[in-house]
């Protein structure tokens, strides 16, 4: 459990309060939506991760991601979301990841935490993204430029 609180700040609330938001869809997802659901006139601190579809994996060139789900994800996520807001009880935390056809620069996992410092927001962020790719039932199929394809579990 992350313990940054500072002398006088005020109580963020129950997990539930604090979890914003958690989902797995296939519309576009941004962390301008993220970062909106997660303001709070308590919060100095708003820490974003914009996880985007890059160009290249593996030395190969990239010219298309499908992700696809295990149905249990969106439930999954809830999980993540909550077990991350419990282990940091000073942040308000949203994130959502995004299935289907993704192209080059789109976001596939949106995620924000806001907190009254910046400290308790990174650790937390950081702490959502290496469990949401630890445990979300999703893989990814990626298309390369040389004609060749390979699905790779995100269960990394």
């Amino acid at each position: 459990m992350s313990q940054l609180r500072e002398s006088g700040d005020p109580q963020m609330g129950q997990v539930a309060e604090r979890c914003r938001y958690a989902d797995v869809t296939e519309n576009e997802i941004s962390t301008t939506r993220m970062a909106s659901l997660v303001a709070d006139p308590r919060c100095g601190a708003l820490v974003t991760f914009d996880g985007v579809v890059r160009d290249h994996d593996g030395g190969k060139g990239v010219l298309r991601l499908v992700y696809s789900m295990h149905p249990s994800a969106p439930s999954v996520m809830a999980d993540v979301v909550a077990e991350v807001a419990e282990r940091h009880p000073d942040v308000i935390i949203a994130a959502v990841h995004r299935v289907g056809p993704l192209t080059i620069g789109e976001t596939a996992l949106a995620a924000a935490v806001s907190a009254p410092h910046r400290k308790a927001a990174f650790v937390a962020c950081d702490d959502l993204v290496d469990t949401v790719k630890k445990r979300l039932p999703i893989w990814k199929e990626q298309g390369f430029t040389d004609g060749s394809s390979e699905w790779v579990n995100a269960l990394d």
